[in-house]
Order: structure tokens, then C-alpha cells, then sequence
């Protein structure tokens, strides 16, 4: 390596075992704010082992959903479990795949950086990823480093190598490597069973990485015999075996931990000494979350709808907005595809005291969304549009109420009737100060406009009271605009465009006047939701729902 860490940081780094989605990412999470509880500084990162740059192109079905930063990187959903737990912001530098570390190993080559030498895996990958986790180095009091997928997995071995060096560089006093892993009960024999745990750290140590921490991911409390067991055979003090137990809410993740005393461990390991944390604010959410005094109904109308994982930020803002009025938030999803071949919203949307559509791209499912925004909008129903959402709610209020037939959108048709949203070729990045240019033949991501974009208001809105600002910054990833050729026409025929960049080009929001709760916005705000402070759209949201629930 060509650059000696300054050693302010501390670095901890987290494996994971036996099998994938046992929680790194949450364990990372809930770890993070135990130290910010004690008035330290964290950051995090990810290092994801696939061959892809970024999840930005990769099916939500695969990977989830693709979680957006304020400086427009497309990144893993476990950023927003980063973001959500603590007062770490994050950004491109937070997360780094096979293919960004592979990529930017070939470009050297390609200019000659490496004089003509072979380029091999040690040490010019490894040296890459080192380079990749020591940006982080100085920045903050502990940075935690997340490595995706599991101990063994062929792909991820230069990132457990790279880990493995960093330990050297770095010293003990200033690393310590925790291993999440599964710890199985059989239900049938009464059992818990170690020998998993086992295996997994055998693999680790053939890495040559030996854990100072074992987290053992649970569905029953693990006694002091079985951690002196776990110990025994994976080299590690008993008091260095934390149960991981399963929990009814993710926001407990936190607490349990502390119970287990995985914050006294990890701080005595890294030779760190603070006072004692504050966790009330984390025992008030708990509460709060178990206790409830009302339930709300949401409907969420989407094509992704089997798999939750990729509506992870949504479905906690709409917790977080459920926390904020003292409510419990049901979820009911219904599949777009159902709605637009013949199923009746009436039926599909029955009970529910919202209807929720996200964002999205392609056209399957599209008819089906705006079935669901129509019988919101003459049913008055609190209806909330995200990203496509919001441009879908154009496209019905363009056809059923100002007259508009064949509106729609570029996405949807090359050439429609009356192009309500389009690809608009030019426009001005607020970031960088520059006319921004992009057209069909762009790159697949070149075309999207990404991350924080300001945003002004307009006064006596729904959106200029949930805010109570003037203007606003927001997270955004789409491709098509709202298109305002058709602005004075839209908003002639009773269409409020509440919300638009500070040079009045881009439409952000728009609303309905006379309806309890309508609105769509352009832009990702589920990604700056956080359980303790909800987002001011999905709190206002949630509180006409319930409204609406009292009728």
C-alpha cells in the first residue's frame, strides 16, 4: 500500500455465515447506533462481492430495492438501514462492488499505472479495496465495514483477503472483526445446534481471520452453556458469544444487543472508553411501536408486491409515519398486473384508508396503477404518488379530467397523443452548475437524474405545510419528467403544481384541491425517513389515513 493509515479511526469489520440474509446489515446498524448512543462518531460501508458496478441496472427481484444518496450513487438497501439507525450520511464511498474495485483496477492497467506489470489479485485488487476502506480512515471515531454475502463464497475471497491484510496495517488495537452466523433451532428434536457456527468459523480461519466476536443469529435465547460451547470450539471468550435473537421489530435490533452487552465488548476490544449510552430514545420507539393506539390501512399498489425486500425504504417511512401519529400501519399490497387485467379496485382496495403508489420503470403493471390512482381521486381517498407515482397521477388527471385522450407517457409510447410526461433532452444540474444532456441512446444510468435536487414551495400546499419551509432538498432516481408544455393547460383544469426547481423547470409535486389528501412527488422521500423522526410527507400521509379512517 502507498498511504499509512493515521490510525484516528477505528474499524470494525462484520462477516456473515452459514447462509445469506441473516442481518449484517441490521447487526451494522443497530451496532452503529449503540456507539453513536455513547456519543461517538460512526460511518459504514459495504462491500458487496458481485460482479455488477452498481445495483442501479439489477432486477429488485435479485438484489431489493436500489437505495439513492445525496450525491446520486446507486447503492444496497443496507444503506438505508445505515442512514435510518444513525447520523451517518452516506455516499458513493460507502459502497463498493466486485465490479467498481475490478473496473478501476483494469482502468490503471489500461493507462500503464502498473509499468508494464502483471496484474494479479494480490496485491493489485486487494490493494484496491484496501485503498476503498481507508478513505474512510480519519473521518469519523469508528467506521464499520460491511462484507456481503457469506464466509466461503468464491467471489467474495479478495475481500476477506483484503480484510484479513487490513488487520495487519491497521493493528488489533485498532480493528476487530465480529462474524454473524446461525445458530439453528430443531424444533422437532428440542435442539440448538453450534456445529454450523462452527464450520463458519472454520472457513474464516482458513482465511486467516480469527473473530474476536461472534454474534449467533437465533430464534431461542442461547444459555451460558452453549456459549461456553460456541466458544470452545471457535477460539473466542464466552463473553464474546452475543445471541442475536430474533425480534418483532427491527428497531429493537439495538436494545437486544445491548442487553447482551455486544457494546461493552466491542469497545473493550478496540480500547475505547466512553460514558454510559442513551438508549431511551431507543426504548420510547420500541414502545411506542408495541403500543399503539390506532391502525391504519395502506394499500400499496406495485408489480414487485411478492417481494417486500424491494420496498424496504418505503415500508419503513410508512412505520416511521405510523409511529408519528400513534399508530399501528397495515399493509395490504395488490398487484397492479390484477388491477390492470380486470380487477376491480372497489374489491382489491376495499378497507384500505390509503393508497400508496411507488416508484418504478417499464410499462407492465402502468393501466393497473392508474386504475388504483382513479378510484382514489373519485372515492377520496388519501392518495400518495412516488416517483412513477406521481407521473401516473398526471396521466390520469390529464385523461379523466382535462380532457386530455391518449395522455401519456414517453416511457410507455415513443410517441403518444399528448406526451404529458417526457425525456426532457436538456435541463440544469443545481450540483454541478451545468446544462445536463441526455437522450435515448444515453447510458442506461446516464440518462437518470440522480440524488439531492433542491426544491421550492408553494405556501398554504399540502406540501408547503408538511414541510414548513420555503425550500426543500430530496433524492431522486427517474429518467422522465413532467412535461410543461402541458403545465398551464393541467393546472387550468384544477392541477396544483406545489412544488418545482428553484429555476421553475422541473415540476416536483403536484396535488389536488379538492380532495382530503392527494399528492405526488418526483422524488425518493422515503429515503430520509428515520423511525425517531418521521418524513414530513409520509407523517401527513399516514395522518389523513387515519382521517379518513374515522369517516
Amino acid at each position: 500500500m502507498d498511504r499509512q493509515p493515521s490510525k484516528k479511526t477505528k474499524f470494525i469489520f462484520i462477516t456473515g455465515g452459514v447462509l445469506s440474509s441473516l442481518g449484517k446489515g441490521l447487526a451494522a446498524a443497530a451496532i452503529g447506533a449503540l456507539l453513536e448512543s455513547r456519543g461517538m462518531t460512526v460511518t459504514f460501508q459495504k462491500l458487496d462481492p458481485y460482479i455488477n458496478v452498481d445495483p442501479g441496472t439489477m432486477n429488485p427481484f435479485q438484489h431489493g430495492e436500489v437505495y439513492v444518496t445525496d450525491d446520486g450513487a446507486e447503492t444496497d438497501l443496507d444503506m438505508g438501514h445505515y442512514e435510518r439507525y444513525t447520523n451517518a450520511v452516506m455516499a458513493q464511498k460507502n459502497n463498493y462492488t466486485s465490479g467498481r474495485i475490478y473496473y478501476s483496477v483494469i482502468m490503471k492497467e489500461r493507462r500503464g499505472e502498473y509499468l508494464g506489470g502483471t496484474v494479479q489479485m494480490i496485491p493489485h485488487i486487494t490493494d484496491e479495496i484496501k485503498r476503498a476502506v481507508l478513505q474512510l480512515d480519519g473521518s469519523v471515531d469508528v467506521a464499520i465495514i460491511e462484507i456481503g454475502g457469506t464466509v466461503g463464497d468464491i467471489e467474495g475471497l479478495p475481500f476477506i483477503e483484503a480484510i484479513r491484510q487490513l488487520r495487519g496495517d491497521l493493528g488489533r488495537e485498532n480493528s476487530l472483526f465480529i462474524h454473524l452466523t446461525l445458530v439453528p433451532y430443531i424444533k422437532t428434536a428440542g435442539e440448538i445446534k453450534t456445529k454450523p457456527t462452527q464450520h463458519s468459523v472454520k472457513g474464516l480461519l482458513a482465511s486467516g481471520i480469527q473473530p474476536d466476536i461472534l454474534m449467533c443469529r437465533t430464534e431461542v435465547p442461547l444459555d451460558q452453556s452453549l456459549k461456553k460451547k460456541i466458544a470452545l470450539f471457535c477460539n473466542v471468550e464466552p463473553q464474546s458469544v452475543i445471541t442475536a435473537i430474533d425480534v418483532d421489530s427491527i428497531y429493537e435490533v439495538p436494545l437486544k444487543l445491548h442487553e447482551e452487552g455486544a457494546d461493552d465488548r466491542i469497545l473493550e476490544k478496540l480500547g475505547i472508553w466512553t460514558g454510559a449510552p442513551n438508549i431511551k430514545p431507543w426504548e420510547d420507539l420500541v414502545y411506542k411501536i408495541k403500543h399503539p393506539r390506532r391502525t391504519v390501512t395502506i394499500g400499496i399498489t406495485g408489480k414487485y408486491v411478492e417481494l417486500r425486500e424491494a420496498y424496504k425504504s418505503l415500508h419503513e417511512a410508512l412505520v416511521h409515519g405510523g409511529i408519528a401519529g400513534d399508530a399501528k400501519v397495515e399493509l395490504e399490497y395488490v398487484n397492479a398486473e390484477e388491477l390492470e387485467h380486470g380487477g376491480d379496485p372497489q374489491k382489491l382496495l376495499a378497507g384500505c384508508d390509503g393508497v400508496l403508489v411507488p416508484g418504478g420503470f417499464g410499462s407492465r403493471g402502468v393501466e393497473g396503477k392508474i386504475h388504483a390512482i382513479t378510484y382514489a381521486r373519485e372515492n377520496k381517498i388519501p392518495f400518495f404518488g412516488i416517483c412513477l407515482g406521481m407521473q401516473l397521477a398526471v396521466i390520469e388527471f390529464a385523461r379523466n379530467i382535462a380532457g386530455l385522450s391518449g395522455a401519456n407517457s414517453m416511457e410507455f409510447e415513443p410517441a403518444p397523443k399528448h406526451p404529458v410526461i417526457y425525456l426532457m433532452k436538456e435541463w440544469f444540474d443545481f450540483r454541478t452548475g451545468k446544462i445536463e444532456v441526455r437522450d435515448e441512446n444515453s447510458d442506461m444510468g446516464g440518462t437518470l437524474r440522480l440524488g439531492a435536487y433542491p426544491c421550492k414551495l408553494v405556501e398554504n400546499t399540502l406540501a408547503g405545510d408538511a414541510y414548513r419551509q420555503e425550500e426543500i432538498s430530496e433524492r431522486h432516481r427517474h429518467r422522465y419528467e413532467f412535461n410543461n408544455q402541458y403545465r398551464a393547460q393541467l393546472e387550468e383544469a384544477g392541477l396544483v403544481v406545489s412544488g418545482t426547481s428553484p429555476d421553475d423547470t422541473l415540476v416536483e409535486i403536484v396535488e389536488l384541491k379538492d380532495h382530503p389528501w392527494f399528492l405526488g412527488c418526483q422524488f425518493h422521500p422515503e429515503f430520509k425517513s428515520k423511525p425517531m423522526r418521521a418524513h414530513p410527507l409520509f407523517r401527513d400521509f399516514i395522518q389523513a389515513a387515519l382521517a379518513n379512517k374515522k369517516k
